[in-house]
C-alpha cells in the first residue's frame, strides 16, 4: 500500500486540478500548440480524467479533471480517481483549492493507494505526490492509516479473523501506541459479569471475549464501544445463504473504533481513550442460545430472545453497561447493527443517534467538512413500548418489522443510564461498488467525522 506522501525531489511533474468552468481560462494561458493538444485529446475536465502534456524528457505537466460542482456533490475524493489514472511519477499539486476542500482531495489521493493484497497480488499505485507546504500532511497520513486498518480488518475473512485474531489486532495496536489492554475470555465472562456476551458466543469453539484497551493520562474521557461479531450465522434463527454472504463484516463496528483509536493515538490527542470490544462468533451448535430464552444482562435488565439473529445488541449491551459504570465525558458505540438502517439510508450514509442536540450538530458539521456523510436518526420515545415484551424487561427483536434501527438504538440506550452524552452509529461498513478512493469491500464510516468533531465535543 502507498499511504504516504513523497519526499520533495527535484523532478516533480506539475499536476493541475481543473473544473470544466475553469478549463478554457487555463488553456488560454498555455502556448497555442499545447492548448491545441489538450483540445484534440478531448479532455474536458470531467471527473477522474487525465491529459498529459509531453515535454522534452517525458511528461511536462498533467491536467486532471475534478468535474463540476454537481459531480463533486455526487462523488467525493475525485483526486483518488485521478491517482489511479496517472502514470508513474512524482507530482506537485497546482490548484486553487484550500482548507477542507484541499484536505478532502489529498486524503482521496492517499486512500487510492490502499490495496487489500493479503490473499492475492495486487498492482500497486505508482504515482506519488509531494504534499503541499501549507497542509497538515502528518494528520492526513494518520487518518489514511487508521482507515486502512479498518478496511483490512473487515476485508479479512472470518477463518482468519475470529475473536482471537481480533484480540491480536487490538493488542498489536495497543503495543504500537503504548496503550494498556486486558481481555476477559470464555467462562471468565460469566464470573466477571458479562453473561450476554458469553451467551451469544458460547456455541462457537472460538471463545468469546471482551477486549478493554486504555490509552492516555490527561484530558477528557472518550469511550468507544464496537460490535465485534466476527461472523454471524444468525444462530438458531439461521440466516439464508444470501444474507450470510457478507457476515465477515459484522465486526465492522469493532474495526471502525480500532481505526479511529489508531488515528487518535497517532495524533496524540489530549484525551483519555477507552476502547471496549465484545468479540464473538454467533454460531450454531447444541450450546447455542435459543429463541424464547430470557437472559439477564450485566446491568440486571432481563432480555427475552425473540430472534437469535439480533445478537449484536446483546453483546453491546454488556459492554455499554461496563462503560457506563465509570461514566466517560462522551460514550460512542458503533455497530453493523440492522438491515433496517440500510433500507432507510442505503450503504453510503452512516445513521447515528445522539442524546444531546449539541453533540449531533457538532458531528453533522464535522461530517460536512471532512466528506464523511452521516444522518441523524431519532430516539423516538413512543416506540419504547415496542421493546417491552412484558415477560422480561426488554425484547431483543420486536415483532412487526417497523423502525428496526430506532428500536435497536432505544434498546442500547437502556444500558446507558449514568452517561449523559451517548452517541450510537448503525453503520454498514461495506462499499458495495467501487468509487474513487473507496474500492469495493470494507470501509470505515463515521470515524473521520468523529475525529474532526472531537475538538468541539470534548473541548480539546
Amino acid at each position: 500500500m502507498s499511504l504516504c506522501f513523497a519526499a520533495a525531489s527535484a523532478a516533480q511533474i506539475p499536476l493541475h486540478l481543473l473544473t470544466p468552468d475553469a478549463l478554457e481560462s487555463f488553456l488560454s494561458d498555455l502556448p497555442q500548440a499545447e492548448a491545441r493538444w489538450v483540445r484534440a485529446s478531448g479532455f474536458a475536465a470531467q471527473p477522474g480524467t487525465v491529459c498529459l502534456l509531453p515535454g522534452g524528457e517525458g511528461v511536462k505537466a498533467a491536467l486532471a479533471g475534478l468535474g463540476s460542482d454537481r459531480d463533486r456533490r455526487r462523488s467525493r475524493f475525485g483526486l483518488g480517481a485521478v491517482r489511479t489514472a496517472l502514470p508513474d511519477g512524482c507530482y506537485r499539486l497546482e490548484t486553487d483549492l484550500t482548507g477542507d476542500a484541499l484536505d478532502e482531495q489529498l486524503l482521496g489521493w492517499l486512500l487510492a493507494g490502499y490495496r487489500f493484497d493479503t490473499y492475492a497480488a495486487s498492482a500497486p499505485v505508482k504515482a506519488q505526490l509531494v504534499a503541499p507546504d501549507h497542509v497538515d500532511a502528518a494528520r492526513l497520513v494518520a487518518i489514511a492509516e487508521g482507515e486502512a486498518l479498518t478496511r483490512d480488518l473487515i476485508n479479512t475473512p472470518a477463518n482468519d479473523m475470529g475473536p482471537e485474531e481480533l484480540e491480536a489486532a487490538a493488542r498489536a495496536l495497543a503495543e504500537a501506541h503504548g496503550a494498556d489492554i486486558s481481555v476477559t475470555v470464555g467462562e471468565a465472562l460469566l464470573s466477571d459479569g458479562f453473561p450476554m456476551i458469553h451467551a451469544v458466543g458460547r456455541a462457537s469453539p472460538r471463545a468469546p471475549r471482551l477486549i478493554d484497551m486504555r490509552w492516555g493520562a490527561r484530558g477528557p474521557v472518550l469511550t468507544l464501544v464496537g460490535k465485534g461479531v466476527c461472523f454471524d450465522t444468525g444462530g438458531l434463527n439461521i440466516k439464508p445463504g444470501g444474507s450470510m454472504g457478507l457476515m465477515k463484516k459484522d465486526m465492522g463496528g469493532a474495526a471502525t473504533v480500532l481505526g479511529l483509536a489508531k488515528m487518535i493515538m497517532a495524533l496524540d490527542l489530549p484525551l483519555q481513550l477507552r476502547v471496549l470490544i465484545p468479540a464473538v462468533e454467533n454460531a450454531v451448535s447444541g450450546a447455542a442460545f435459543r429463541p424464547q430464552d430470557i437472559l439477564t444482562s450485566r446491568k440486571g435488565l432481563t432480555v427475552e430472545i425473540n430472534n437469535t439473529d439480533a445478537e449484536g445488541r446483546l453483546v453491546l449491551a454488556d459492554a455499554l453497561a461496563l462503560a457506563d459504570e465509570t461514566p466517560p465525558d462522551l460514550l460512542i458505540s458503533m455497530a453493523t447493527l440492522t438491515g433496517a438502517a440500510r433500507v432507510a439510508v442505503g450503504p453510503d450514509l452512516a445513521p447515528f443517534y445522539a442524546t444531546t442536540e449539541a453533540d449531533a450538530a457538532a458531528l453533522k458539521a464535522a461530517a460536512g467538512r471532512v466528506a464523511d456523510p452521516v444522518w441523524q436518526m431519532p430516539y423516538w420515545e413512543p416506540y419504547e413500548k415496542m421493546i417491552e415484551p412484558g415477560i422480561a424487561d426488554l425484547d431483543n427483536a420486536p415483532s412487526g418489522g417497523f423502525a428496526g434501527s430506532i428500536t435497536a438504538a432505544l434498546f442500547l440506550r437502556r444500558f446507558v443510564t449514568g452517561t449523559p452524552r451517548y452517541m450510537h452509529f448503525d453503520i454498514y461498513g461495506w462499499n458495495p461498488t467501487a468509487a474513487p478512493a473507496r474500492p469495493k469491500g470494507g470501509v470505515g464510516q463515521g470515524a473521520r467525522a468523529i475525529l474532526d468533531a472531537l475538538s468541539e465535543l470534548l473541548a480539546l
